[in-house]
């Protein structure tokens, strides 16, 4: 690795630490009461989803399915989300946010928004959607090859 790599990828570090603590700290704050950042995620990729399923929860946070079952649990037993075997495949659940968790998860997510807007203020809108893509493409990377030349 050469030094200007080197550079490069200490810039990263520093800025990734700094972002994540500080604007994790800050969503962390504005979910609401009882909710952590992890269910949060749960209840936004559930959200987002007309079928959800464990498995695909579990991919979406890179995790194991034992880590989703334990969040899952704990969403239901508070009535947030719902299970539903499917008529035709029993074995199959999905996962679907209730009507209580719909309320919190707006709020939270509408906390969330309100904490991250005035930092997107500072940058015009090809930049903020630059920077996302590249994110976006980062994230792929992590996902498919791990940076790696396939």
């Amino acid at each position: 690795m050469n030094n200007e790599t080197a550079q490069l990828i200490n810039r990263y570090l520093d800025a990734y630490q700094i972002v994540t603590r500080r604007i994790g700290a800050r969503i962390r704050e504005g979910i609401a009461e009882g909710l952590t950042s992890d269910q949060f995620t749960i209840l936004r990729l559930i959200h987002g989803q007309e079928k959800c399923t464990s498995t695909f929860l579990a991919e979406a946070c890179c995790v194991g399915k034992s880590s989703i079952t334990a969040i899952v649990n704990r969403l239901v037993e508070a009535g947030l989300i719902d299970r539903t075997r499917d008529e035709s495949d029993r074995r199959q659940v999905y996962l679907t946010i209730s009507s209580l968790g719909s309320q919190v998860f707006d709020e939270a997510n509408q906390n969330v928004s309100e904490i991250l807007t005035p930092y997107l203020l500072h940058f015009d809108e090809d930049q903020i959607e630059q920077f996302i893509s590249m994110f976006e493409k980062l994230a792929d990377l992590m996902k498919e090859s791990g940076g790696q030349e396939e």
